[in-house]
């Protein structure tokens, strides 16, 4: 009988690379190949385009703006060109008295997008009667402070930006939320609130993390904050999300 892997009970908590075996000097053969497809996944997720046109067929009346970045290269190099809206994008946004508005930004991983964006979309307008919603807004070379233009341009009192997180070596395509109360240019990042890790394969379902973000609205748009001062009322929301908050 093998002896017992006194790592076996650490995996089954973890889908990090822990306890790996060897092959003399060097590590196993399949957890090379494992770690190079990872690394692979995630390369691609960085540099993959949202399908626009299968997005405009899900999302009706979406509106597509982008960032000043000129293509994928130079939005990798200046972060400040993805946090402001090319000037000619701004004449697309129909101003009104909108609750919210969400925009749905490729960020760092297109491929969460593609995956998660819709279904999110689709969970949290079920919670959201009685919200006046502005036309959801695809951004592409976005990064989360595009927001802030956007729904200053069409003068929503929120705005939630649904974005590709940063992938990593065990999840590539994971979806971010950040949520700005009174969205305009300047915006400090300490007056947002974020809901992280929405996928489907280990991740916040879309049914928890849509909970959580239409609380989140109510309560920002009841109190006139997010950020800091809006904490996430653990009484209300279940393990699963206390549990990805955690890690």
């Amino acid at each position: 009988m093998p002896p017992e892997d006194p790592w076996e009970q650490l995996r089954l908590a973890t889908r990090a690379r822990i306890g790996l075996g060897r092959a003399g000097d060097a590590m196993k053969v399949e957890d090379v190949l494992d770690f190079q497809f990872a690394h692979a996944m995630a390369r691609d997720a960085v540099h993959a385009k949202l399908d626009i046109a299968r997005l405009k067929t899900a999302l009706p009346g979406a509106v597509c703006v982008h960032s000043e970045a000129e293509g994928r290269e130079q939005y990798l190099r200046r972060p400040d060109l993805g946090r402001r809206l090319a000037p000619e994008c701004f004449e697309q946004l129909p101003r009104g008295e909108y609750d919210a508005v969400l925009v749905i930004a490729d960020g760092l991983s297109a491929t969460a997008v593609m995956h998660n964006a819709v279904p999110m979309v689709e969970a949290v307008m079920e919670r959201l009667s009685g919200f006046r919603i502005a036309p959801p807004v695809i951004a592409t070379q976005a990064r989360v402070a595009l927001g802030d233009d956007i729904g200053e341009a069409l003068g929503a009192k929120l705005c939630a930006v649904l974005i590709g997180e940063r992938p990593g070596l065990t999840v590539s395509d994971s979806l971010g939320v950040y949520l700005t109360y009174n969205p305009k240019r300047g915006t400090l990042d300490s007056a947002r609130n974020c809901i992280s890790n929405i996928h489907t394969h280990g991740g916040l379902s879309y049914t928890t993390a849509a909970d959580m973000l239409a609380w989140l609205m109510r309560e920002a748009l009841r109190r006139g904050l997010t950020g800091v001062g809006l904490k996430e009322a653990s009484g209300l929301l279940g393990g699963e999300t206390q549990a990805a908050l955690a890690g």
